[in-house]
Protein backbone atom coordinates (compact mmCIF):
# COMPACT_ATOMS: atom_id res chain seq x y z
CA UNK A 1 0.00 0.00 0.00
CA UNK A 2 3.19 1.90 0.83
CA UNK A 3 4.12 2.28 -3.05
CA UNK A 4 0.30 2.81 -3.94
CA UNK A 5 0.29 6.05 -1.96
CA UNK A 6 3.86 6.96 -3.44
CA UNK A 7 2.89 6.66 -6.67
CA UNK A 8 -0.38 8.83 -6.14
CA UNK A 9 1.28 11.11 -4.47
CA UNK A 10 3.93 11.46 -7.15
CA UNK A 11 1.23 11.59 -9.49
CA UNK A 12 -0.55 14.06 -7.97
CA UNK A 13 2.60 16.97 -7.95
CA UNK A 14 2.94 15.89 -11.72
CA UNK A 15 -0.70 16.78 -11.97
CA UNK A 16 -0.48 20.33 -10.00
CA UNK A 17 2.97 20.70 -11.60
CA UNK A 18 0.69 20.51 -15.55
CA UNK A 19 -2.03 23.02 -14.36
CA UNK A 20 0.46 25.30 -12.88
CA UNK A 21 2.31 25.34 -16.42
CA UNK A 22 -0.87 25.85 -18.13
CA UNK A 23 -2.05 28.52 -16.33
CA UNK A 24 0.73 30.10 -16.00
CA UNK A 25 1.33 29.99 -20.43
CA UNK A 26 -2.63 30.72 -20.65
CA UNK A 27 -2.23 34.10 -18.63
CA UNK A 28 0.58 35.13 -20.79
CA UNK A 29 -0.98 34.43 -24.27
CA UNK A 30 -4.24 36.23 -23.26
CA UNK A 31 -4.21 39.62 -25.45
CA UNK A 32 -3.44 43.02 -23.73
CA UNK A 33 -1.84 43.37 -20.12
CA UNK A 34 -2.45 43.99 -16.30
CA UNK A 35 -2.06 47.90 -16.59
CA UNK A 36 -4.18 48.40 -19.47
CA UNK A 37 -7.51 49.66 -17.65
CA UNK A 38 -5.06 52.44 -15.57
CA UNK A 39 -6.08 55.61 -16.43
CA UNK A 40 -3.14 57.61 -18.38
CA UNK A 41 -0.35 56.19 -17.89
CA UNK A 42 2.55 56.88 -19.34
CA UNK A 43 5.27 54.75 -21.25
CA UNK A 44 8.07 55.34 -18.51
CA UNK A 45 5.01 54.53 -15.72
CA UNK A 46 4.66 51.06 -17.63
CA UNK A 47 7.74 49.96 -18.13
CA UNK A 48 8.11 51.13 -13.86
CA UNK A 49 5.44 49.08 -13.09
CA UNK A 50 6.48 46.01 -15.91
CA UNK A 51 9.90 46.06 -13.77
CA UNK A 52 8.34 46.22 -10.17
CA UNK A 53 6.52 42.69 -10.87
CA UNK A 54 9.23 41.52 -13.42
CA UNK A 55 6.87 41.37 -16.39
CA UNK A 56 9.71 43.36 -18.15
CA UNK A 57 11.77 39.82 -18.36
CA UNK A 58 12.18 36.87 -20.94
CA UNK A 59 9.36 34.73 -20.53
CA UNK A 60 11.04 31.32 -19.53
CA UNK A 61 12.59 33.34 -16.64
CA UNK A 62 9.31 34.49 -15.46
CA UNK A 63 8.38 30.99 -15.62
CA UNK A 64 11.04 29.49 -13.53
CA UNK A 65 10.98 32.22 -10.78
CA UNK A 66 7.26 31.53 -10.56
CA UNK A 67 7.34 27.80 -10.27
CA UNK A 68 9.94 28.14 -7.74
CA UNK A 69 8.34 30.78 -5.72
CA UNK A 70 5.45 28.73 -5.96
CA UNK A 71 7.20 25.77 -4.20
CA UNK A 72 7.40 27.94 -1.20
CA UNK A 73 3.83 29.10 -1.19
CA UNK A 74 4.84 32.44 -2.57
CA UNK A 75 2.16 33.17 -5.75
CA UNK A 76 3.20 36.89 -5.78
CA UNK A 77 2.11 40.19 -4.85
CA UNK A 78 -1.72 41.15 -6.58
CA UNK A 79 -1.31 43.68 -9.16
CA UNK A 80 -4.66 45.63 -8.41
CA UNK A 81 -4.65 45.39 -4.73
CA UNK A 82 -1.71 47.15 -3.75
CA UNK A 83 0.51 45.84 -0.78
CA UNK A 84 -1.21 42.57 -0.78
CA UNK A 85 -0.17 39.02 -1.79
CA UNK A 86 -2.08 36.38 -3.09
CA UNK A 87 -1.42 33.97 -0.50
CA UNK A 88 -2.53 36.58 1.66
CA UNK A 89 -6.08 37.19 -0.05
CA UNK A 90 -6.01 33.22 0.01
CA UNK A 91 -5.98 32.34 2.98
CA UNK A 92 -8.33 35.35 4.19
CA UNK A 93 -10.96 34.90 1.81
CA UNK A 94 -11.12 30.72 1.71
CA UNK A 95 -12.12 29.73 4.79
CA UNK A 96 -15.11 31.86 4.28
CA UNK A 97 -16.19 29.39 0.62
CA UNK A 98 -14.62 26.01 2.75
CA UNK A 99 -17.21 27.22 5.57
CA UNK A 100 -20.04 27.05 3.34
CA UNK A 101 -18.79 24.25 1.11
CA UNK A 102 -17.87 22.29 4.00
CA UNK A 103 -21.51 22.45 5.45
CA UNK A 104 -22.86 21.59 2.25
CA UNK A 105 -20.86 18.80 1.92
CA UNK A 106 -21.99 17.25 4.91
CA UNK A 107 -25.72 18.22 4.28
CA UNK A 108 -25.50 16.10 1.21
CA UNK A 109 -24.04 13.03 2.94
CA UNK A 110 -26.31 12.91 5.52
CA UNK A 111 -29.35 13.52 2.96
CA UNK A 112 -28.05 11.60 0.27
CA UNK A 113 -26.93 8.38 1.19
CA UNK A 114 -29.84 7.28 3.61
CA UNK A 115 -32.37 8.97 1.10
CA UNK A 116 -30.67 6.49 -1.49
CA UNK A 117 -30.91 3.74 0.66
CA UNK A 118 -34.41 4.11 1.60
CA UNK A 119 -35.20 4.53 -2.21
CA UNK A 120 -33.76 1.24 -2.95
CA UNK A 121 -35.29 -0.48 -0.06
CA UNK A 122 -38.96 0.15 -1.27
CA UNK A 123 -37.95 0.17 -4.62
CA UNK A 124 -41.44 0.67 -6.37
CA UNK A 125 -43.04 2.44 -3.95
CA UNK A 126 -44.73 5.92 -3.79
CA UNK A 127 -41.64 7.56 -1.52
CA UNK A 128 -39.24 5.43 -4.03
CA UNK A 129 -40.64 7.35 -7.31
CA UNK A 130 -40.64 10.79 -5.47
CA UNK A 131 -37.01 10.48 -4.34
CA UNK A 132 -36.22 9.83 -8.11
CA UNK A 133 -38.59 12.21 -9.23
CA UNK A 134 -36.19 15.04 -6.56
CA UNK A 135 -32.90 13.24 -7.78
CA UNK A 136 -33.64 14.13 -11.56
CA UNK A 137 -34.96 17.82 -10.77
CA UNK A 138 -31.75 18.31 -8.34
CA UNK A 139 -29.38 16.90 -10.92
CA UNK A 140 -31.66 19.13 -13.79
CA UNK A 141 -31.41 22.85 -12.24
CA UNK A 142 -28.78 24.53 -12.07
CA UNK A 143 -27.77 26.04 -8.69
CA UNK A 144 -28.06 29.87 -10.08
CA UNK A 145 -31.54 29.53 -10.46
CA UNK A 146 -31.88 27.48 -7.34
CA UNK A 147 -30.50 30.64 -5.83
CA UNK A 148 -32.73 32.64 -7.45
CA UNK A 149 -36.09 30.68 -6.09
CA UNK A 150 -35.17 30.88 -2.82
CA UNK A 151 -34.41 34.17 -2.83
CA UNK A 152 -37.43 35.43 -4.36
CA UNK A 153 -39.66 32.75 -2.08
CA UNK A 154 -37.97 32.83 1.31
CA UNK A 155 -36.24 36.51 1.31
CA UNK A 156 -38.56 38.38 -0.71
CA UNK A 157 -41.69 37.18 -0.33
CA UNK A 158 -42.12 35.38 2.51
CA UNK A 159 -38.90 37.28 4.38
CA UNK A 160 -37.55 34.49 6.70
CA UNK A 161 -34.11 34.55 5.79
CA UNK A 162 -31.39 37.32 4.73
CA UNK A 163 -30.57 37.55 1.32
CA UNK A 164 -26.99 38.81 1.35
CA UNK A 165 -23.69 38.49 3.62
CA UNK A 166 -22.61 35.87 6.11
CA UNK A 167 -22.92 37.02 9.57
CA UNK A 168 -25.47 34.71 11.34
CA UNK A 169 -26.62 31.09 10.85
CA UNK A 170 -29.40 32.13 8.58
CA UNK A 171 -27.62 33.76 6.21
CA UNK A 172 -25.91 30.02 5.57
CA UNK A 173 -29.29 28.51 4.93
CA UNK A 174 -29.65 29.54 1.23
CA UNK A 175 -26.23 29.29 -0.07
CA UNK A 176 -26.13 25.38 1.72
CA UNK A 177 -29.04 24.92 -0.04
CA UNK A 178 -28.03 26.24 -3.22
CA UNK A 179 -24.85 24.39 -3.15
CA UNK A 180 -25.68 20.99 -1.44
CA UNK A 181 -28.80 20.61 -3.53
CA UNK A 182 -27.21 18.85 -7.00
CA UNK A 183 -24.89 16.56 -5.28
CA UNK A 184 -27.58 15.64 -2.57
CA UNK A 185 -29.65 14.44 -5.18
CA UNK A 186 -26.62 12.61 -7.38
CA UNK A 187 -25.83 10.84 -4.49
CA UNK A 188 -29.48 9.72 -3.88
CA UNK A 189 -29.07 8.72 -7.34
CA UNK A 190 -25.71 6.76 -7.25
CA UNK A 191 -26.86 5.27 -3.37
CA UNK A 192 -30.13 3.87 -4.95
CA UNK A 193 -28.60 2.13 -7.76
CA UNK A 194 -25.81 0.51 -6.14
CA UNK A 195 -28.07 -0.30 -3.10
CA UNK A 196 -30.10 -2.03 -5.70
CA UNK A 197 -27.14 -3.84 -7.30
CA UNK A 198 -25.87 -5.00 -3.78
CA UNK A 199 -29.33 -6.26 -2.57
CA UNK A 200 -29.30 -8.49 -5.53
CA UNK A 201 -26.56 -10.30 -4.34
CA UNK A 202 -25.59 -13.80 -3.24
CA UNK A 203 -24.80 -13.55 -0.20
CA UNK A 204 -27.51 -11.01 1.10
CA UNK A 205 -29.48 -13.94 0.31
CA UNK A 206 -27.66 -16.07 2.15
CA UNK A 207 -27.65 -13.72 5.16
CA UNK A 208 -31.02 -13.32 4.96
CA UNK A 209 -31.46 -17.07 4.58
CA UNK A 210 -29.32 -17.69 7.78
CA UNK A 211 -31.83 -15.59 9.91
CA UNK A 212 -29.55 -12.27 9.85
CA UNK A 213 -31.80 -9.15 10.74
CA UNK A 214 -32.86 -6.76 8.44
CA UNK A 215 -30.72 -4.00 10.26
CA UNK A 216 -27.35 -6.03 10.27
CA UNK A 217 -27.80 -6.89 6.82
CA UNK A 218 -28.35 -3.31 5.57
CA UNK A 219 -26.05 -1.97 7.28
CA UNK A 220 -23.08 -4.10 8.15
CA UNK A 221 -23.42 -6.20 4.71
CA UNK A 222 -24.90 -3.85 2.13
CA UNK A 223 -24.23 -0.60 2.88
CA UNK A 224 -20.47 -0.91 3.08
CA UNK A 225 -20.32 -2.18 -0.53
CA UNK A 226 -23.17 -0.48 -1.75
CA UNK A 227 -21.06 3.65 -0.69
CA UNK A 228 -18.27 2.61 -2.53
CA UNK A 229 -19.71 4.85 -5.73
CA UNK A 230 -20.38 7.33 -3.26
CA UNK A 231 -16.72 7.88 -1.93
CA UNK A 232 -15.95 7.94 -6.27
CA UNK A 233 -18.11 10.45 -6.11
CA UNK A 234 -16.15 12.40 -3.57
CA UNK A 235 -13.28 14.09 -5.25
CA UNK A 236 -15.66 15.37 -8.05
CA UNK A 237 -18.00 16.81 -5.53
CA UNK A 238 -15.31 18.69 -3.68
CA UNK A 239 -14.17 20.15 -6.80
CA UNK A 240 -18.28 20.98 -7.65
CA UNK A 241 -18.89 22.71 -4.40
CA UNK A 242 -15.66 24.72 -4.98
CA UNK A 243 -16.09 25.88 -7.92
CA UNK A 244 -20.06 26.37 -8.14
CA UNK A 245 -19.71 28.23 -4.68
CA UNK A 246 -18.64 30.98 -6.84
CA UNK A 247 -21.79 31.56 -8.78
CA UNK A 248 -23.71 31.01 -5.12
CA UNK A 249 -20.75 33.58 -3.43
CA UNK A 250 -21.51 36.29 -6.11
CA UNK A 251 -25.48 35.95 -6.11
CA UNK A 252 -25.75 36.50 -1.92
CA UNK A 253 -22.56 38.26 -1.90
CA UNK A 254 -20.40 36.23 0.54
CA UNK A 255 -16.83 37.53 0.86
CA UNK A 256 -15.15 33.65 -0.35
CA UNK A 257 -12.40 32.87 -2.60
CA UNK A 258 -15.54 33.03 -5.55
CA UNK A 259 -16.13 36.69 -5.37
CA UNK A 260 -12.54 37.49 -5.52
CA UNK A 261 -11.99 35.13 -8.36
CA UNK A 262 -14.13 36.68 -10.41
CA UNK A 263 -13.54 40.11 -9.37
CA UNK A 264 -9.56 39.16 -10.70
CA UNK A 265 -11.16 38.43 -14.03
CA UNK A 266 -12.54 41.41 -14.44
CA UNK A 267 -9.98 43.35 -13.34
CA UNK A 268 -7.41 41.28 -14.77
CA UNK A 269 -5.45 41.19 -11.94
CA UNK A 270 -3.20 37.90 -13.43
CA UNK A 271 -1.13 37.05 -10.25
CA UNK A 272 -4.71 36.22 -8.13
CA UNK A 273 -6.07 34.09 -10.84
CA UNK A 274 -2.89 32.00 -11.70
CA UNK A 275 -2.48 31.50 -7.38
CA UNK A 276 -6.22 31.09 -7.07
CA UNK A 277 -6.55 28.32 -10.35
CA UNK A 278 -3.48 26.96 -8.49
CA UNK A 279 -4.56 26.57 -4.87
CA UNK A 280 -7.97 24.92 -6.00
CA UNK A 281 -6.42 23.12 -8.43
CA UNK A 282 -4.19 21.06 -5.25
CA UNK A 283 -7.11 21.03 -3.36
CA UNK A 284 -9.00 18.70 -6.07
CA UNK A 285 -6.30 16.62 -6.80
CA UNK A 286 -5.30 16.13 -3.05
CA UNK A 287 -8.36 15.03 -2.49
CA UNK A 288 -8.75 12.15 -5.45
CA UNK A 289 -5.51 10.79 -4.12
CA UNK A 290 -7.11 10.60 -0.32
CA UNK A 291 -10.08 8.82 -1.91
CA UNK A 292 -8.06 6.52 -3.23
CA UNK A 293 -6.61 5.36 -0.32
CA UNK A 294 -10.10 5.69 1.54
CA UNK A 295 -10.88 2.46 -1.04
CA UNK A 296 -8.40 0.02 0.73
CA UNK A 297 -9.80 1.38 4.80
CA UNK A 298 -13.74 0.79 3.34
CA UNK A 299 -13.19 -2.07 1.44
CA UNK A 300 -9.99 -4.53 2.33
CA UNK A 301 -10.83 -6.48 -0.84
CA UNK A 302 -9.74 -3.81 -2.96
CA UNK A 303 -6.31 -4.29 -4.42
CA UNK A 304 -4.18 -0.84 -5.00
CA UNK A 305 -1.72 -1.17 -7.40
Amino acid sequence: MLKYILKRVGLAIVTIWAVATLTFFLMNLVPGGPFLSEKAVSPAAMAALEAKYGLDKPLGEQYITYITDALHGDFGDSLKQRGRSVMSIILTKFPVSAKVGGVAIIVSLCLGVPLGCYAAINRGKFLDNFISVLATCGIAVPSFVICTVLMYVLGVNLKLLPTYGLSSWQHYVMPVISLSFYPTAYIMRLMRSSMLDVLGQDYMRTAKAKGVSEQKRIFKHALRNAILPVITYMGPMIAYTLTGSFVVEKIFTIPGLGGEFIGSINSRDYTVIMGTTIFLATIIVVMNVVVDIVYKLVDPRIKLK
